[in-house]
C-alpha cells in the first residue's frame, strides 16, 4: 500500500517544459499539453528529474534510495532499483487571464477541478460539488451589458457568469497557500478552456545573433510559449514509506521543510522556470 502525496505547483515567473530551444526557422517552442483540454502540463519524468537533481548534490545515497539506481553498465538488469517514490504529472487548477480594464482573473473547467478534487480529498465524503460551468463568485466584478449579468471582456470575445455563488463555497477549490481570492475565479466550460488558454499564454519572440556583431543571424527567428506567472498546478506523489525529505529540515525546529522554491523545465538562464512546490499528505 502506497503513501499518499500530492504537491501544489505555483509559478513565479513563466514556466516553458515542452520543445527545447532551438534555432529551425519559425519553430515555435510549444509546451507540454493535456490531450483532452489541451492544457499546459508538467510530466512526471520532469518533476522527477528536478527532485532528483537537487537532492543529488549532498545526498548521493538517499538520491539513489528514493528515486532508484541508475543503470551500471557490467551489472545484472543494469544494476537498477524500483523508485520509493513516483511522481505523474502536473495539470494546472487555476491559469491567470488578463481581461481588459477588469481585474485579472484565474480560470479553470470541471475536468481540470475533478482532477484536483481526486488528488486534494482522497476521501469521497469529504470532496466539494464541482461548480458548474461559467460559475463565479457573485463579488466578481464584470461589465453589465444589459443582461443582468456579470460578463468578463477577454481579449477573443465576452463571457456571461450565468451562475454567482457566495465567494466562501468557492474556497474550497484555492490551493492551502495560494494567494488567489475566491473574488477572482471563474469556472468555464470544457469546451473554452482550451481556447482560454492558448490566450494566457506567455509568449516570446527570439531571435539567434551573430557571433561577431549585433545583427540577426540570417533568418533565425522563432518563438517559445509559456504557462504565465501565478499559474497553480497540482501533482500526487506515491511513496512506498513516509520519511522522504527533498527540501531537507529546518535546523531550529527541526521540522521537515514543506515548501522550496524549484526550477522546471528549460530556459532558466532566461527567466523561466522558477515555481514555489509545497508539498501535502503523508510523506
Amino acid at each position: 500500500m502506497y503513501k499518499k502525496a500530492h504537491a501544489i505547483i505555483e509559478t513565479l515567473a513563466p514556466l516553458h517544459v515542452g520543445a527545447s530551444a532551438g534555432e529551425e526557422t519559425g519553430n515555435l517552442n510549444l509546451i507540454f499539453r493535456d490531450q483532452f483540454t489541451q492544457t499546459g502540463i508538467v510530466p512526471g519524468s520532469s518533476i522527477r528529474g528536478r527532485f532528483r537533481a537537487d537532492m543529488r548534490g549532498d545526498k548521493e545515497a538517499d538520491e539513489q534510495y528514493w528515486y532508484g539506481h541508475e543503470a551500471v553498465a557490467g551489472q545484472k538488469d543494469g544494476g537498477t532499483t524500483e523508485a520509493n517514490v513516483k511522481f505523474e504529472y502536473a495539470s494546472i487548477v487555476w491559469l491567470p487571464v488578463f481581461c481588459p480594464g477588469q481585474p485579472v482573473v484565474w480560470v479553470t473547467c470541471p475536468r481540470l477541478l475533478r482532477r484536483y478534487q481526486q488528488i486534494h480529498y482522497p476521501k469521497v465524503e469529504d470532496r466539494p460539488a464541482v461548480p458548474a460551468p461559467y460559475t463565479a463568485a457573485t463579488s466578481l466584478i464584470g461589465k453589465p451589458l444589459g443582461t443582468g449579468k456579470p460578463v468578463l471582456f477577454f481579449n477573443l470575445g465576452f463571457l456571461e457568469i450565468q451562475h454567482s455563488v457566495d465567494p466562501e463555497s468557492l474556497r474550497a477549490w484555492i490551493p492551502p497557500g495560494s494567494s488567489i481570492i475566491p473574488e477572482n475565479i471563474v469556472v468555464v466550460h470544457d469546451n473554452d478552456i482550451a481556447m482560454i488558454h492558448d490566450m494566457a499564454l506567455y509568449r516570446q519572440s527570439r531571435v539567434k545573433l551573430s557571433n561577431t556583431e549585433k545583427k540577426v543571424d540570417g533568418s533565425a527567428f522563432f518563438n517559445v510559449e509559456a504557462l504565465p506567472e501565478g499559474t497553480i498546478l497540482v501533482f500526487p506523489i506515491a511513496l512506498k514509506e513516509t520519511g522522504w525529505q527533498p527540501f531537507g529540515v529546518d535546523e531550529a525546529s527541526q521540522a521537515t521543510v514543506a515548501s522550496e522554491e524549484l526550477y522546471f523545465g528549460g530556459l532558466e538562464s532566461i527567466g523561466f522556470g522558477r515555481c514555489n512546490v509545497t508539498l501535502q499528505g503523508e510523506y
